[in-house]
């Protein structure tokens, strides 16, 4: 699949919240920081070139899917910005971050781990329909823009 701005966003966010989490560790954490933080910067300059060529016409913008899933579970009020977008698809990799982590405790039910992974599916249709939000908003200005 080819990268779009949501995809960007979306691996960015993911690297800011591992990087949180090292720095959390500490010093036994140096590699491991330095690494995330190059890979930081990687995606940083990827989204710069990319929104660079999208503006002159040269990327596709977004890809187009087939969901075998319900429809959108993020409410149309995302719509308005960019910047809204972006923060919510932020706080919903956070949100499955420390999903993640409750899936993997030891010292819970199977029924327990069961609700934590259904949480963590909507979360994940949530996050793939935020990403895809962002792809179809950017497409929309870049068409204005024309």
């Amino acid at each position: 699949m080819a990268e779009t701005l949501g995809s960007l966003v979306d691996k960015l966010s993911v690297k800011n919240i591992r990087l949180d989490n090292l720095r959390r560790k500490g010093k036994k954490s140096k590699k491991k920081i330095n690494i995330v933080q190059s890979q930081r910067s990687m995606l940083i300059e990827e989204m710069d070139q990319f929104l660079a060529q999208a503006l002159k016409g040269k990327v596709k913008l977004r890809d187009e899917k087939v969901k075998l899933y319900r429809q959108s579970r993020v409410g149309e009020k995302l719509l308005g910005t960019l910047g809204t977008l972006v923060d919510s698809l932020c706080q919903k990799n956070m949100q499955l971050w420390h999903l993640e982590d409750e899936a993997r405790r030891s010292d819970v039910c199977d029924a327990y781990i069961g609700r934590i992974k259904r949480k963590i599916d909507i979360a994940n249709l949530n996050r793939n329909d935020l990403i895809d939000r962002i792809d179809e908003l950017l497409e929309r200005k870049v068409k204005k823009s024309k």
